[in-house]
This record gives structure tokens, sequence and C-alpha cells, in this order.
């Protein structure tokens, strides 16, 4: 087991130190980033098209 592994693996037990976060913690954290991300982008998408169909609804 190499030393990242060894320092996770004590992490993951509550070994470690206070507010480090778990394996699952990490995981858990780079999946709600994503979906961040992607809401996000489907936000910039609805500003456009409303904005779009604002305009087009002034004709």
């Amino acid at each position: 087991m190499s030393n990242k592994q060894g320092k996770r693996y004590s992490i993951d037990r509550g070994e470690g130190v206070p507010g480090e976060l778990t394996s699952t913690e990490h995981e858990e954290l780079r999946r709600l980033r994503r979906q961040n991300l992607e809401q996000q982008k489907t936000i910039e998408v609805l500003k456009k098209s409303t904005a779009f169909f604002a305009r087009e609804s002034d004709r």
C-alpha cells in the first residue's frame, strides 16, 4: 500500500486530521461539482433562449 493509500485508509477509518474529507465525501464533492457545472450550462442555455424568444415576440 502506497503512502497516499495508507493516508486515505486512515482518514476513511476516522483517524485523520479533523476536517479532512473521507473517500465518500470526496466522491460526493466531485459529483456535486459536476452537477453544479451542468446546471450552470443549462441556465446559460435557458437565458439565451429566453432572450431570443423575447426578441422574437417584440417583432
